[in-house]
């Protein structure tokens, strides 16, 4: 029966790549009809195709509706630079997803069809993209670049870190975000998802996180939380045991005991670090797992904008 459960887990993310493309012309569609009609200037414009130029860029799903061939209008090709960056460790697997759940229910799941559907738009504007991945070691690097062999290379190591979860890995994202940040050279929009679960040194995590800015680089965290179970402590008044994902410690209580003790404390950790990514310039976006990518989308959009 889990071998079962398993297949029908990968062959729900096995179409990643259209999964996301399907997410972003969806979002370019809406553009139209938003405030953000000005960003979709960028790749969703036409021209009419002049016999004799190049045919890469002639747009044939307008040619299948209209008959016509045009192609797409590029209004400033910015090159941007931007680097993708995945917490794998344990706790970003959760929660542990029910057979028929979609793969995007849980933390890592959300994160790597967000980090999917920002490359697909990456690739539509012609930018350049990397991937750093860590839990309890550095596991994965791949420099800012542009190709199409590069993107289906890291688009496979999306797919592999749903297909391989960590078990028992805890993070170390202290030591991974000042070496990650230390590869940093060229000036670039760093985007980093991240449940923040990180046992005490909240100021050494801060401090690596304002260490991704040296270099004047762009910071976008988007903090991943199953809302849930891990902000409303949403659970029945059973007795239950709670099983730290990461140390395998365990805890038997009910709970409804410890509920507005819990939310208080979290609702605190969450402001303080909101409060200090502000203080240190650095884009804080609570995101909920989920199918809601618009939020990433717009975060990102505008955040380029402001890049310059």
């Amino acid at each position: 029966m889990m071998i079962e459960q398993q297949k029908e887990l990968i062959s729900g993310f096995k179409h990643l790549e259209l999964l996301a493309n399907q997410v972003v012309e969806g979002f370019i569609s809406g553009m139209h009809k938003s405030p953000f009609h000005g960003f979709s200037a960028e790749f969703a414009e036409h021209k009419v195709y002049n016999k004799g130029e190049s045919t890469k860029h002639i747009d044939w799903k307008l040619f299948a509706k209209t008959d016509r061939l045009y192609t797409k209008r590029y209004e400033e090709e910015t090159n941007l630079r931007c680097h993708l960056i995945i917490d794998n460790s344990s706790s970003m697997h959760f929660p542990q997803l029910e057979s028929g759940q979609p793969f995007y229910e849980s933390k890592i799941g959300f994160s790597v069809l967000a980090a999917a559907v920002l490359m697909n738009l990456l690739k539509k504007q012609r930018d350049a993209v990397g991937l750093s991945v860590f839990s309890d070691t550095y596991e994965y690097y791949a420099p800012e670049k542009g190709s199409d062999r590069h993107h289906r290379m890291i688009l496979n190591k999306l797919e592999d870190l749903l297909e391989n979860p960590k078990v028992a890995k805890p993070t170390e994202t202290v030591t991974f975000l000042h070496q990650i940040a230390e590869k940093m050279h060229r000036r670039s929009m760093i985007i980093l998802f991240t449940d923040m679960f990180q046992n005490g040194e909240e100021e050494k995590l801060f401090n690596a996180l304002q260490h991704l800015k040296h270099n004047k680089h762009k910071v976008v965290l988007f903090h991943v939380v199953d809302e849930k179970r891990e902000l409303n402590f949403d659970f029945d008044n059973a007795p239950r045991k709670f099983i730290d994902v990461e140390s395998g410690e365990t805890v038997n209580l009910f709970a409804e005991n410890i509920k507005e003790v819990y939310e208080k404390n979290v609702e605190a950790y969450f402001k303080k670090v909101a409060m200090t990514c502000a203080q240190n310039k650095i884009k804080y976006v609570p995101v909920n797992v989920g199918a809601n990518f618009e939020k990433i989308l717009t975060t990102y959009l505008v955040e380029k904008q402001m890049f310059g």
